[in-house]
């Protein structure tokens, strides 16, 4: 039994911290945590050390400091080397090499058989939607289709956990969708996938929950659920101008909301900040009851662009309910 079969965590994180030789801190005493058989997000401006985690957390890159561990190894232990898969964000390949030879290269270097190697690199070629171009060279590919087979070769040896450093970069529309599939097919299976994108619609449409990295530190962590909470609020839009009517003022203030006016002052827009419906009836009955229009009746929450400006703006570490619990 591996030390990955029975632990809850993929990446355990307690603290890990990388100093540059020429004194930049990329990583500062970073925590983080990433349950198994679950696809991970992670968002960051440039310069927040999204790439430097990700080399830690391979062994490619040797933290200054670390308490945590990966699929229950140590951080940076050559026994976990062998459950990982990485797509780094720039992947090349020798220049004389076909896309089928690339794939083959990689299974040597997981120990497979000739035979698993031609089934296995058949299999995600078609998978990753490359298999007409298996004897081409990866030199002629456009980036997207670089892309599609470098995560064909991080998968190779059918790992554990799946590292990708924007995966999708570059990639046209459909090959985005087909590059989705095969990261959900994959969560099937039992793999985590680990996703580092600058890509906010696709992390969001693909992601179980995520991170905000910024300066080095996580400065939010959980579902987009979780971490849109609390700006889940109902929008009301009412015909007229409900400002210079006090008592809808008053209702307004005391459910802890907020009245806006359209640019031409013949709208009113009300905001509650609650995810439940019934605190929004006595407002729609109050302006039924005066005799006002009412236009919609609406629930919102903070995207996830919002979301990651305001984090990355000035937002401090936040840890989110399952780091509160642990």
């Amino acid at each position: 039994m591996t030390a990955s079969a029975s632990i809850e965590h993929a990446i355990d994180l307690k603290a890990i911290s990388k100093v540059y030789p020429n004194g930049v801190q990329a990583l500062d005493s970073l925590t983080l945590k990433v349950r198994k058989g679950e696809i991970f997000g992670l968002l960051g401006p440039n310069g927040a050390g999204k790439s430097t985690l990700i080399k830690c957390l391979t062994g490619l890159v040797h933290p200054t400091s670390c308490r945590g561990s990966v699929l229950g190894y140590p951080v940076g232990d050559p026994q976990v080397c062998r459950l990982l898969g990485y797509l780094p964000e720039n992947a090349s390949w020798p220049e004389h090499m076909t896309a089928e030879q690339a794939l083959d290269f990689a299974g040597r270097l997981h120990g497979l058989s000739p035979k698993a190697r031609r089934e296995r690199a058949i299999d995600l070629m078609r998978a990753a939607g490359l298999e007409a171009w298996r004897h081409d060279r990866p030199r002629y590919f456009s980036k997207g289709m670089r892309q599609r087979l470098g995560v064909a070769y991080a998968l190779m040896g059918d790992p554990e956990m799946v590292f990708l450093d924007e995966p999708t970069d570059g990639v046209d529309p459909v090959g985005r969708k087909e590059m989705r599939d095969l990261i959900r097919s994959l969560k099937r299976e039992g793999k985590t996938i680990f996703i580092n994108s600058h890509l906010l619609g696709e992390l969001e449409m693909v992601c179980d929950r995520m991170a905000i990295l910024t300066r080095g530190r996580v400065v939010r962590h959980g579902s987009l659920e979780e971490l849109t909470l609390e700006s889940c609020r109902y929008e009301v839009s009412v015909s007229g101008n409900l400002s210079q009517d006090s008592g809808m003022v008053d209702l307004v203030h005391r459910l802890g909301g907020t009245l806006n006016l359209s640019a031409d002052r013949m709208e009113s827009r009300i905001y509650l900040p609650t995810r439940r419906p019934h605190l929004v009836q006595p407002v729609v009955d109050a302006v039924r009851h005066q005799g006002y229009l009412l236009l919609s009746v609406t629930p919102a929450r903070q995207s996830l662009e919002e979301l990651f400006i305001e984090a990355i703006r000035g937002g401090g570490p936040h840890d989110l309910l399952d780091d509160v619990q642990d």
